[in-house]
């Protein structure tokens, strides 16, 4: 009886080895990480009180709207740039990352070739990371990196920017690495960042999944979304892939999921992938409205 007993226990064990190392094992592993844009309108509140609210592990700074060609322009729509700095020590504090997008749907921005692109890499770094410039719009705060959020202008040279970026990675102050993340939309490839993905340098990847239509989860699009989700988790390995939304149906033109939808019916699908990362919203402003990440955190 003690030997059967000590076989059954054995077995038990070994079944449940392989099942913690299944792909729905790992699915069962519910990240809880919400990134959030902040920073295009001043209703938002301040980056401080984003971070301190707890529901976020990234925040991104939304936007340099213009760079190349030498030229720069830091919008953060009506936002006192002064705060910005003591509020992300503040932030980083918390453990919350905080990152830079650069570009967004309104500006002038492009890369004329790879030594623009260095050029980019080289302002980044000494006006917002861990390089030094008299004229840092945050003072010495040091942010954890660049979100590419590209939607204007020509694809080309983002990938020669992403590896330069890449490469600051140990030069920061306690030789911590330089975070990329990307904004694609979900029809695969992006085709503004495409090239720029296939790098593998890029640590996250907050997949829009709005505006839209043709991969925007539906009740008559799932095969579509799940297909397309499939396909940015599968081809970029190496990235943790966020599911990106809309905060408000009035954030976006289409892609809008109410919460009890996104928890019951959509967040089943893509937590099966093994290198799921959580929910990106767009954005603060519509999420403080809202309460969007509150209702949906516990099952993100």
């Amino acid at each position: 009886m003690a030997s059967s007993l000590w076989r059954l226990a054995l077995a038990a064990a070994m079944c449940g080895a392989l099942l913690s190392s299944s792909p729905a094992a790992a699915a069962a592993k519910k990240t809880g990480r919400i990134t959030v844009y902040w920073g295009q309108t001043a209703a938002e509140g301040r980056l401080r009180e984003a971070c301190g609210s707890g529901l976020y592990s990234t925040v991104i700074i939304s936007f340099l709207t213009g760079f190349g060609g030498g030229r720069y322009k830091l919008d953060l729509a009506g936002h006192d740039w002064g705060a910005v700095g003591p509020d992300v020590k503040y932030c980083q504090s918390r453990k919350v990352l905080v990152l830079l997008s650069i570009g967004g749907g309104i500006g002038r921005y492009s890369l004329a070739s790879k030594s623009d692109a260095k050029a980019v890499a080289d302002h980044l770094w000494d006006f917002y990371l861990g390089g030094h410039s008299k004229s840092r719009p945050f003072g010495d705060a040091v942010l954890d990196g660049v979100d590419f959020d590209i939607e204007l202008g020509r694809p080309a040279h983002y990938d020669d920017l992403a590896r330069y970026l890449k490469a600051y990675s140990g030069r920061k102050p306690g030789g911590k690495k330089v975070w990329l993340t990307a904004a694609p939309q979900c029809p695969f490839p992006d085709r503004m960042l495409g090239e720029a993905l296939r790098t593998g340098v890029f640590d996250r990847v907050h997949v829009q999944f709005y505006n839209n239509p043709a991969c925007n989860y539906r009740a008559s699009n799932v095969a579509a979304f799940t297909a397309a989700w499939r396909k940015w988790t599968s081809r970029l390995p190496r990235s943790s892939v966020y599911l990106g939304l809309p905060a408000a149906a009035g954030a976006a033109n289409n892609g809008y999921i109410p919460p009890p939808a996104l928890v019951g019916k959509v967040l089943p699908i893509v937590q099966r992938s093994r290198n799921y990362g959580g929910v990106m919203l767009w954005s603060r402003y519509w999420d403080r409205r809202t309460g969007y990440s509150k209702k949906i955190k516990h099952a993100v």
